[in-house]
């Protein structure tokens, strides 16, 4: 299957089967954040797995987390990243949001199902985990065995905005 292929495959999944995933896919997953781009190559994300039954109970009190067996609590810290000089804009949303795109990804690419998640309170989730000074939750990432039907790698078609509407070209 071609990258395209793969991207028109994956779907928000936002119910899984319960069964736990493997610990070599886990490793994939975050191979694939490893190998993302970051700007300036700062690397100024960081990762929490959370798999254990105590840790998804004390993310579920921030989010919804759709009984995903596990999640990745995707962090930035903003005082590492890059900062464009002309406006002072920061890439440290950016650079979380390329690392949770890739483990997506990947984890379609190994027969799992994920669902992005920006709809949480980042102050409970910094007092649940602890997290230390600067580092700020971006997203979290929740993996597993989907209970649902797969969608339609040609729903886009209908679903989206065509794409003559979303690309422009300069005039020459």
């Amino acid at each position: 299957m071609d990258l395209l292929e793969l991207m028109k495959k994956r779907y928000a999944v936002r119910s899984y089967n319960g069964k736990k995933v493997e610990e070599e896919k886990v490793h994939k997953i975050l191979e694939a954040a490893h190998v993302a781009p970051t700007a300036a190559n700062l690397q100024p994300v960081r990762l929490l797995v959370i798999q254990s039954d105590e840790g998804l109970a004390k993310l579920s009190k921030a989010a919804k987390i759709y009984q995903a067996p596990l999640a990745v609590l995707v962090c930035a810290d903003y005082r590492k990243a890059w900062v464009r000089p002309f406006d002072e804009k920061q890439s440290g949303d950016i650079d979380a949001a390329i690392l949770t795109d890739h483990m997506m990804l990947e984890a379609t690419a190994l027969g799992l199902g994920s669902v992005w998640i920006g709809y949480f309170k980042p102050d409970v989730v910094k007092q649940e985990f602890a997290l230390p000074e600067g580092l700020e939750p971006v997203s979290i990432l929740a993996v597993g065995y989907s209970d649902e039907e797969p969608q339609s790698p040609e729903r886009h078609r209908e679903k989206r905005i065509p794409l003559q509407e979303l690309v422009s070209y300069e005039k020459l």
